[in-house]
């Protein structure tokens, strides 16, 4: 151990964060899960990120990787172990205007990204929230306000520069390394540190975005209508249908559908979105011309003691209709959980279900259920929220690693199909076959 730290302190020239610092508190914590760590490593540099994962691994140290730290389940950070914070590899750059390539350092945020394209037209395919990590989101997924029209965050990765478990630094792409490249697609941070993506931009102009409300009492109609329309709908609309919100009512708060279409035209927006306004008792109507930037909102920081329990999974479209019964009958009950249910097919649908680690290619809808709470409420909750998921269960598969509290064997099957975990495992034995990389939905070695 000393030793392994001896050579820390002279290969790493970014800062060394411990215990009894005056950074300490705030860099000990990802976004919402407090952790103890021994050491908090800020890398300046592609070297100290190898120089940090040597450290992790010699020392035979538990290692977390953060990026923006949102990971519900708290990957970000640990208890005695190693925290590599990629805060300061946080660059945007062009580097090919013509074929709109983007590389973006692996502790970017979203909203970095955002604020250094739109000078340039340009946007990525992306999350919702400035403040999520580009790397976490990309690694597992992406579905965004631009979902539909182009593809999952990962469908636009090029490239990747990858530190391996054993501190060697990689390309991965179709041509180098397209074992690992298929893996990270997909596969979280199972495989190394990612210090920088190459992602295609599109051009962007601005994008009618805004929030269309119903009252509580006609969630059913309102729900089926929704999912009708936007199985036909141009795929520039990209939807997300929010019911038993707690901080509005809980049962009795507004349906809110809210909206993003990706073009500036009014006629065409009108046409796609007014088979919405239709379907009920419109109550709020916010809908307007904005920025692209200016559909990610900003993160949440719980306060302390709170707690968040996410699950979430994908319904095909034979299974829209009583999942969609279910969640209206839910959301309408005592002690329903927040419910958000996310439009996606389109461009996600065009890509074969074995190109990528991210399997669930087939889905029309991916949804999420949220408890939040002190921890005997989330506690208390739990029958209830066990109750509901059992109800779902037969019409409803996988999972969406980006809405997941908890990281057991059975989220990971969730995940990934039988196929993809067995090639995802072996993808592991050839580059992190001492499981380096567990603090994620973990993938162990074949």
């Amino acid at each position: 151990m000393s030793s392994a730290l001896e050579s820390l302190r002279r290969d790493f020239g970014g800062g060394i964060i411990e215990p009894g610092d005056a950074e300490y508190e705030a860099a000990s914590r990802s976004i919402l899960v407090t952790g103890s760590p021994a050491y908090v490593l800020r890398p300046e540099s592609v070297g100290d990120v190898r120089a940090a994962v040597r450290f992790a691994a010699a020392a035979g140290l538990p290692l977390a990787v953060r990026g923006g730290g949102h990971a519900f389940a708290g990957f970000g950070t640990n208890d005695g172990g190693v925290v590599i914070d990629l805060g300061g590899l946080a660059n945007v750059e062009i580097i090919d205007k013509e074929r709109h390539l983007v590389r973006i350092g692996g502790g970017a945020t979203w909203g970095q990204v955002a604020a250094a394209l739109t000078p340039h037209g340009l946007a990525i395919s992306s999350g919702d929230t400035r403040s999520v990590g580009v790397g976490g989101l990309t690694l597992s997924g992406g579905i965004g306000w631009k979902v539909r029209k182009h593809g999952l965050t990962l469908d636009n990765l090029v490239a990747a520069e990858v530190v391996t478990a054993g501190g060697e630094v990689v390309r991965a792409s179709t041509e180098q390394h397209p074992d690992l490249f298929w893996a990270l697609r997909g596969g979280g941070g199972n495989f190394g540190v990612v210090t920088a993506f190459e992602l295609t931009a599109h051009p962007t102009t601005d994008v009618f975005y805004g929030k269309i409300t119903f009252p509580a009492a006609e969630v059913a109609t309102v729900l089926k209508g929704w999912a009708d329309h936007l199985r036909t709908a141009p795929e520039e609309l990209t939807s997300i249908a929010n019911l038993a919100n707690p901080f509005a009512g809980g049962p009795e708060a507004p349906v809110e559908i809210l909206v993003a279409f990706d073009g500036d035209d009014p006629e065409l927006a009108h046409r796609a979105i007014d088979p919405i306004r239709r379907l009920g008792t419109v109550i709020g109507d916010d809908v307007a011309l904005r920025p692209y930037a200016d559909t990610l909102v900003d993160g949440l920081t719980p306060p302390p003691g709170i707690q968040l329990v996410t699950r979430s999974a994908f319904a095909d479209r034979e299974s829209v209709p009583a999942v969609l019964r279910i969640l209206a009958e839910v959301g309408a009950s005592a002690g329903s959980p927040f419910i958000a249910v996310r439009s996606v097919g389109g461009a996600v649908a065009r890509v074969p279900a074995d190109a990528t680690a991210f399997a669930h290619r087939r889905a029309e809808l991916m949804f999420v259920t949220t408890t939040a709470g002190p921890k005997p409420v989330v506690e208390a909750a739990g029958p209830v929220l066990d109750a509901i998921w059992k109800r779902l269960a037969p019409h409803v598969s996988g999972a969406y690693a980006n809405f997941l509290t908890s990281a057991t064997e059975d989220d990971v099957a969730a995940i990934y199909p039988a196929e993809t975990h067995r090639r995802l495992a072996e993808v592991k034995r050839q580059y992190d076959p001492r499981n380096v990389f567990a603090r994620n939905h973990n993938v162990r070695p074949q």
